[in-house]
């Protein structure tokens, strides 16, 4: 009943969400191919950059597919709301913080505003390494998500690209993070047996003063600060249409994400797929996706094509969860459908992952780059903690009809 509902919305509201996505700046017209190579100095912010993204979220990704049965084990987990806030709270203290980070460092520069982050995220990283039961687990988590350096670190990887590159820089750390979380599948597992959730911690926590190093040493130099230059405030990027345009945006789309894995492993068990052999499913999806998005996204943009392939992944993410919504009501528990839903989702993923940040760092003011990206990556930390929060309540009262459902309205 709810999915047929669902599903007679399905033209009006696919055209609504499309409608959000007029274009946001001028683009190149299409008849004129453009290449423009990266600089040295841009591989190098480029691939440091990603790399600081890819380690802090390995170390968090590790965590992930174990962290609810091994936090079930602690004192006090028994309880499965506390060991969801425990595993949500993360993102409600990066989201509430993305802001302030962002903000700080217009002000007071890129770098600082990063270490001073690692050093929050390691801190908390420790803390939950140490922790003794569930209360000081759920503050270990609460004091990484502290620790918001995403603004900070995309805002900065703006200053030292141009236009041309920058979405090309965005994908490297696109698809950095893919790359973690497809590996963390494979090996969260394995040392969760020999180290347990404390040393997934601890490691997690080491991580991050590694991050650390790549800021102080690799890193280029960031842009010279101009004293004169205006300040960014968050009222100036809350009255930009377009902005607020890729803000719900990313909100929806890592909402979608986070929600879809509600139900995802219990549909690939019920496939005939035992739970330790999922990354054989997800490791090819995400490599391949990789593939593709090098194939189609970067050719397309030079050629002026960046709208329709952004508006060709938003269609590509809806038909999947078309599919899946499909796939559950019909009760068709096929692992070569799931296989192939899977990979279409990481495609358009990915393209949306690399080419809206770069959209919302051209978008916005040079002087304002941080607070802009400080409220998109403040909606995506709220996404990530919606999709967790809202999409296990809707998979209890409803099932996985009622979530993909959700996901296609």
């Amino acid at each position: 009943m709810v999915a047929g509902r669902l599903i007679s919305r399905i033209p009006s509201v696919f055209s609504s969400f499309l409608a959000l996505f007029k274009p946001l700046h001028p683009l190149t017209p299409p008849s004129v191919p453009l290449s423009f190579p990266m600089t040295a100095t841009e591989r190098r912010a480029s691939v440091s950059l990603a790399s600081i993204f890819a380690l802090r979220m390995l170390g968090l990704f590790l965590v992930l597919p174990v962290f609810a049965l091994e936090a079930a084990k602690y004192p006090g987990g028994d309880d499965p709301a506390r060991v969801g806030l425990a595993m949500g709270i993360y993102g409600l203290t990066q989201g509430l913080l993305q802001i302030p980070f962002g903000i700080a460092s217009d002000w007071w520069g890129r770098k600082r505003v990063i270490i001073a982050g690692l050093l929050v995220f390691a801190l908390g990283s420790f803390m939950a390494a140490w922790a003794p039961d569930l209360n000081w687990l759920i503050a270990g988590r609460s004091l990484q998500g502290a620790g918001a350096i995403s603004a900070a670190v995309t805002a900065l990887l703006a200053d030292s690209t141009h236009d041309e590159v920058r979405t090309k820089a965005m994908a490297l750390v696109g698809g950095s993070i893919a790359l973690m979380f497809a590996l963390s599948l494979v090996v969260a597992p394995l040392l969760a047996s020999y180290i347990g959730l404390h040393g997934l911690f601890a490691l997690t926590g080491s991580l991050a003063l590694a991050g650390i190093a790549v800021v102080a040493w690799w890193v280029p130099p960031e842009p010279l600060h101009h004293a004169d230059r205006p300040r960014g405030s968050v009222l100036e990027v809350l009255k930009d249409s377009a902005l607020l345009r890729l803000d719900f945006g990313v909100f929806v789309l890592h909402a979608v994400q986070l929600a879809m894995w509600v139900a995802i492993p219990a549909l690939l068990v019920a496939a005939g797929l035992d739970g330790k052999q999922h990354w054989l499913v997800y490791l090819p999806a995400v490599l391949a996706s990789l593939v593709v998005m090098g194939m189609t996204l970067f050719p397309l943009e030079r050629r002026g094509y960046l709208r329709a392939v952004f508006l060709g992944a938003v269609g590509l993410i809806f038909l999947v969860q078309l599919g899946l919504l499909w796939s559950v009501t019909s009760a068709t528990h096929s692992l070569g459908l799931l296989g192939a839903l899977l990979f279409l989702f990481f495609c358009g993923f990915n393209v949306l992952e690399a080419s809206q940040p770069s959209l919302a760092s051209r978008v916005a003011p040079a002087h304002a780059r941080g607070a802009a990206l400080g409220v998109y990556n403040t909606l995506q930390s709220l996404g990530f903690f919606a999709g967790g929060a809202v999409g296990g309540w809707v998979t209890k009262i409803h099932g996985p009809q009622g979530l993909f459902g959700c996901a296609v309205a």
